[in-house]
């Protein structure tokens, strides 16, 4: 790092605020989930019954005095607050307790750098972690900030601190330009999945929800899962062929947490731009988690705040198999549209029921007839064939096929169109009602 700090290790006392305002409030089982899933030792727990934290501390100066004693009685390397922790009251709790300090931002993105694995994760990782530190450098360098005097004591004209927050400016510019050109690779991609006509779909939802074994279990692809927070971070996808609909492009993306750090979603904007641009929306939810309204109410606001809250969205209840007398289903509104899918991903229960809602919502607008087709478009024939869109075939006096056709109708348009023809007048020609 860019500035002295005391050695690390991963002991750990975990502070809690008690008694806040519940729409600040956070959860103290998510915390020591938060702190478990960092890989750190928790020795004690510390829930603090405060209503107004304290400018200097955050906590009062008689719960510092105690937090102090354990430190020093069981030789504590961390302390790390289940809330945001201004750079002065970072600094001063390290003072006072000689170890180091870390708040729930700074522990959060050290689980995002202990999960990146592809070079655009970590440059955004690396961004939303200077960003951070950049509060954080003042009286880093206590010991070269003053210039020194004399011959041969003149500095080049800055102080330490000063070179360290310009390296750090130089680097945010580094890592901004690098991750637009990755920016625009992800926009150059989807643009050539607009234009191939495959609809994307993406998972969201709530960290632990299940999104990657779901992902796993839809595409068969093997995604890293495990019963921890953030367990992905970094976006997949796989085509996924779906009956009468076609192929569709599935993403598996990183999951929200309540009060998600402002610095991580602006640094994952290019990845979660990835569900702003979806054609659908797979909120999978915890249906066994006593929270899952909150869960839900976070979601929703992380969607909001990329620009994704009217992308059309099913909710999907995961987790069944850890309920009584819930089978998998699907919920429909008012329109018979699906609205709610019940499944277990865990053990395959309703996968097929998802499908079939995934099927209706983006094949809404279906072709369902029959064609005829003259012999010189044989090919356009084998190409609805290779969709699996052809119900039956026979032929016509001509010699011309006659195909009853199932086939989402953009993929229609599109195959028509690549012939020649205009679709409505490939249609108002060929198509027999």
């Amino acid at each position: 790092m860019f500035f002295e700090r005391h050695e690390g290790g991963e002991r750990a006392v975990l502070v809690h605020l008690d008694g806040q305002d519940p729409e600040v409030r956070e959860d103290p089982q998510e915390f020591q989930e938060l702190a478990l899933s960092a890989g750190a030792d928790t020795v004690a727990f510390i829930s603090v019954p405060r209503h107004r934290p304290t400018a200097k501390y955050l906590i009062g100066s008689g719960k510092v005095e105690e937090l102090r004693d354990l430190v020093k009685a069981e030789q504590i390397d961390l302390v790390i607050f289940n809330h945001t922790l201004t750079p002065s009251q970072e600094r001063n709790l390290e003072r006072v307790l000689e170890c180091r300090v870390l708040d729930r931002t700074g522990l959060i993105l050290d689980i995002f750098a202990q999960r990146a694995r592809t070079h655009e994760g970590k440059l955004q990782v690396e961004l939303a972690q200077l960003d951070h530190l950049s509060s954080r450098l003042v009286r880093g360098w206590t010991h070269l900030e003053r210039q020194g005097g004399g011959i041969g004591m003149r500095g080049p004209g800055e102080t330490q601190l000063e070179t360290d927050r310009r390296l750090l400016r130089v680097r945010v510019r580094q890592l901004k330009s690098r991750l637009k050109k990755v920016r625009s690779q992800r926009e150059q991609a989807r643009r050539g999945r607009q234009r191939a006509d495959i609809p994307s779909v993406s998972l969201v939802g709530y960290t632990n929800a299940g999104k990657s074994t779901l992902f796993n279990a839809l595409t068969n692809a093997d995604v890293f899962t495990a019963d921890q927070l953030f367990a992905t971070l970094d976006p997949t996808l796989r085509r996924l062929q779906l009956d009468d609909l076609g192929p569709i492009v599935l993403a598996d993306t990183v999951g929200f947490i309540r009060h998600l750090p402002h610095k991580l979603v602006e640094a994952f904007r290019s990845t979660l731009e990835e569900s702003s641009n979806s054609a659908l929306l797979l909120h999978v939810i915890d249906a066994h988690e006593p929270d899952r309204k909150e869960q839900i109410e976070q979601v929703m606001a992380v969607l909001g705040e990329i620009g994704a809250e009217e992308v059309p969205l099913l909710e999907v209840y995961n987790k069944v198999d850890l309920l009584d007398a819930v089978e998998p289903q699907i919920q429909r509104d008012g329109d018979g549209k699906p609205q709610r899918v019940w499944l277990s991903a865990q053990s395959g229960q309703g996968l097929e029921l998802l499908r079939q809602a995934i099927a209706e919502l983006l094949g809404s607008d279906l072709f369902v007839g029959t064609l005829c087709l003259p012999q010189d478009l044989a090919r356009l024939r084998a190409q609805f064939f290779a969709l699996g869109a052809v119900q039956s075939e026979a032929h016509d006096a001509e010699g011309g096929s006659l195909l009853a056709l199932r086939v989402p109708r953009i993929e229609l348009n599109r195959l028509v169109s690549r012939e020649g023809w205009q679709p409505e007048e490939f249609l108002a020609q060929h198509t027999l009602q």
